[in-house]
């Protein structure tokens, strides 16, 4: 079984070949902020990448026989875990969600690039929209709104099975508390197979990341948007591309954000104790949801990389279980996995309606 893999992310799209679950081609296409700022909005950036994706497997004389593209999945509406074969209604609510962000573009290059190929499949799989609240989880204080999770459920998923695998066990059958240690932070108690809670990490909801704000004061939030400081799009990029340590230190680089801590910048290394102290208090909080009976915390993500970072968490959030590292993320290959369960019948591809 010959797969492409597809995964548009924010300056990047990420593309891989696969026979089977071995990869034979790997390519992280970048897209520098100049190529990107000549779009009015990330919808438009569709035959951009698109030619990109085309003309990276041309160059590599890979041929296009693939018996499936799957993709990364958009931000259309809250669906269940699992595949999907990718159809034009999923188009159609991706590109009409308010939620801008690549990751929309890649169902549409996979659906029209498998229908120029016979008998090529287009799938996806655990998108970020994925909800599997319980009702519980739902309940804010305000009954003009509701809680919604845009999270990394590809990664957390694939995490949790691996997990699994090594340990003897099945996923479905065990409590775990999975941080995403990105971009943004999302931290979801996995109870059974099922993430019954988790925090909106798109929308800034928890705790503050590289580049996310995480939850803010609600009533100096309301005084800041009627302050005419700052537009409406202005605060939305503000809380969700521009805040955190990129709004204290002028970096969403971790890396450079620990070169200051090593030179002796007091500022960072406070700030990056802070963001550990957030991120492990969102860890304490979802042991609630398992009355403390929990099997395991796992920590994943680019972050996940920093020795110094998840020490931190370690020493704050141990003593509730036993803490794993899992560094990076398993995207490519989670989707890949997903595209040969489907292909081999193994898993159902679900309708998406």
């Amino acid at each position: 079984m010959k797969i492409l893999v597809i995964n548009p992310g924010s300056t990047s799209t990420k593309i891989a070949v696969y026979e089977d679950l071995t990869p034979i081609f790997t390519k992280v296409l970048h897209h520098s902020r100049e190529e990107l700022n000549r779009f009015q909005n990330v919808n438009d950036q569709y035959e951009f990448r698109r030619n990109l994706v085309l003309e990276a497997l041309q160059e590599n004389n890979i041929t296009m026989d693939f018996n499936a593209i799957v993709s990364r999945g958009g931000l259309g509406k809250p669906i269940p875990g699992g595949a999907y074969a990718i159809n034009d209604l999923m188009i159609k609510d991706n590109y009409a969600t308010h939620h801008h962000h690549a990751c929309n573009l890649g169902c549409k290059i996979a659906l029209d690039m498998s229908r120029s190929i016979p008998g090529c499949q287009a799938i996806t799989a655990d998108p970020g929209v994925v909800d599997e609240l319980m009702p519980i989880a739902r309940v804010t204080g305000l009954p003009e709104m509701t809680r919604e999770c845009f999270w990394h459920a590809l990664n957390h998923r694939a995490v949790g099975r691996r997990f699994a695998r090594e340990h003897g066990k099945r996923y479905e059958d065990m409590n775990l508390i999975i941080c995403h240690l990105g971009g943004g932070v999302s931290i979801a108690a996995h109870e059974h197979g099922r993430a019954v809670d988790v925090n909106n990490a798109l929308d800034g909801e928890g705790p503050f990341s590289t580049e996310r704000t995480g939850s803010l004061p609600s009533s100096t939030l309301v005084r800041l948007c009627f302050s005419g400081k700052y537009t409406q799009e202005q605060l939305l990029k503000l809380i969700t591309g521009e805040g955190g340590l990129f709004a204290y230190l002028g970096t969403n680089d971790l890396r450079e954000v620990m070169k200051l801590v090593d030179e002796g910048n007091e500022q960072a290394r406070f700030l990056v104790e802070a963001m550990a102290f957030n991120i492990a208090k969102g860890i304490c909080a979802e042991s609630a949801v398992f009355s403390g009976h929990v099997d395991a915390i796992i920590l994943t993500g680019g972050m996940a990389h920093n020795a110094w970072l998840t020490q931190q968490l370690k020493d704050r959030v141990s003593f509730i279980a036993p803490l794993y590292i899992y560094p990076g993320e398993d995207e490519m290959k989670a989707l890949a996995e997903d595209g040969v369960a489907v292909l081999s019948g193994e898993m159902v591809a679900q309708e998406y309606t």
